[in-house]
């Protein structure tokens, strides 16, 4: 007989209560798939969509085009024209004409790209642009039939996240493929490693120490640099880094890898409650993410985990992974993948490209007609990103249930470039409230 209060069940319930209530109402209409959704023949063309022409959006679109012999790019959109034509001119210095079917009529920019990239036929979609936006690009995705690719992180806020779970939901009824941009997940080493870990080459895992230490990815122009006439909205949108509502903040944005890794070791558990520090130490210039975040998470089992995120110059830079376990340590860092302790192991296997392993294994999943789907992790350590951001921008202990039925939405539900629109303050803990 379940307990349903077992503290166990309550962790994995992410999906089973939360998107159920999300999927109230929801109507699914069994059997209506595109095509490509079964096993597509080697003659086939899987047509690609990519919205968000971007660094990260090009380097997607490559690396799809490099996944399978019988794809092509026939769709593009972007919400500025000038990246859009760039990235075009990227693409086709890397891959042959046969390669291309972009013409003018399936270019788009503006607020709606997303759509008409959607909209035009293609088979899968690439989504990359700002995370915020992500939530709404994926639903739309998913209604559409369309297999995804979509970049880290999910959504910015706890309202776009239960969104993504719904469509989760949804994409696995229709028997859609959803690879996310986790990289590390496609990881050879990294895999290894983890099955390590799930063996029990550590034995009972006790603590994590996860380390995200760079320089700032994208800092926050002066504002004397604004051109004039730029409305507000298109000034955040062409420096979204620097804005929670767009990125998420650097914890969710970048160091969600990392995030992504503590969650794999817990086996996907998510954490039963967290608490952060963080703040400013730089002058921003506009904006009002911080530059600095550390939180310590708590399983019910007593498990903790601490992740450190940082984005300042001239300081000590690192990305390491240290676990810590009954039997031994495992270590990700410059030393290589490797555990220590009773049941020493290194990784000596072969290397690979993750970016581009995540493309073969998705096309590969499409053609086999057994499509991948990340969907449900993907989720979940997106919300753990959040929740730790929330934890230091309030300076409150956050549990995840709290999370599950946060309304936090920092998103506007209106999109439009000549629009004035006044972020929030950079938040203080003690006085930004949990919402």
């Amino acid at each position: 007989m379940t307990n349903d209060s077992s503290p166990d069940l309550s962790r994995r319930r992410f999906i089973s209560r939360a998107s159920s209530a999300a999927l109230a109402g929801a109507v699914v209409m069994p059997g209506i798939l595109t095509s490509k959704t079964r096993a597509a023949s080697p003659g086939d063309t899987i047509k690609v969509g990519l919205v968000g022409c971007g660094g990260r959006g090009t380097g997607a679109a490559n690396q799809a085009l490099g996944a399978d012999q019988n794809v092509k790019l026939t769709a593009m959109g972007d919400m500025f024209e000038s990246q859009l034509k760039t990235s075009l001119s990227s693409l086709r210095a890397q891959h042959p004409a046969t390669k291309f079917d972009v013409t003018p009529e399936s270019q788009f920019t503006g607020p709606d790209a997303f759509r008409k990239v959607i909209d035009s036929g293609v088979d899968l979609v690439v989504l990359a642009s700002p995370p915020g936006f992500r939530p709404v690009h994926f639903e739309y995705a998913v209604k559409a039939n369309k297999h995804i690719f979509c970049e880290k992180p999910m959504a910015t806020d706890a309202v776009g996240v239960r969104s993504i779970m719904k469509s989760v939901e949804l994409s696995k009824q229709k028997n859609l493929a959803v690879v996310a941009g986790f990289c590390w997940r496609y990881d050879y080493a990294r895999r290894a490693f983890y099955y390590q870990v799930h063996q029990g080459a550590l034995g009972d895992v006790r603590a994590i120490y996860a380390t995200y230490l760079t320089s700032p990815v994208k800092p926050m122009p002066m504002a004397s640099t604004r051109p004039d006439g730029m409305a507000d909205m298109e000034w955040q949108i062409r420096n979204w880094y620097n804005f929670a509502w767009l990125s998420g903040d650097g914890l969710v944005e970048q160091a969600i890898h990392s995030i992504d890794k503590i969650a794999w070791a817990m086996k996907d558990e998510p954490p039963a409650k967290c608490t952060a520090v963080g703040g400013r130490a730089a002058p921003s210039h506009g904006g009002n993410i911080y530059d600095h975040i550390e939180v310590n998470y708590e399983w019910e089992s007593g498990v903790r985990a601490f992740m450190a995120q940082r984005q300042t110059n001239n300081c000590h830079s690192e990305n390491n992974d240290y676990l810590m376990g009954s039997k031994g340590f495992g270590y990700i860092n410059g030393r290589g993948v490797y555990v220590t302790g009773e049941n020493p192991w290194k990784y000596s296997g072969g290397k690979n490209d993750m970016y581009q392993t995540e493309h073969d294994e998705l096309f590969a999943s499409i053609r086999a007609g057994k499509p991948l789907n990340d969907g449900v992790r993907m989720a979940r350590s997106t919300l753990m990103g959040i929740m730790g951001r929330m934890a230091a921008y309030t300076g409150k202990e956050v549990t995840w249930e709290m999370m599950l039925n946060s309304q936090e939405r920092l998103v506007p539900e209106t999109i439009d470039l000549k629009a004035s629109f006044d972020a929030p303050p950079t938040a203080i803990p003690g006085k930004t409230a949990f919402a």
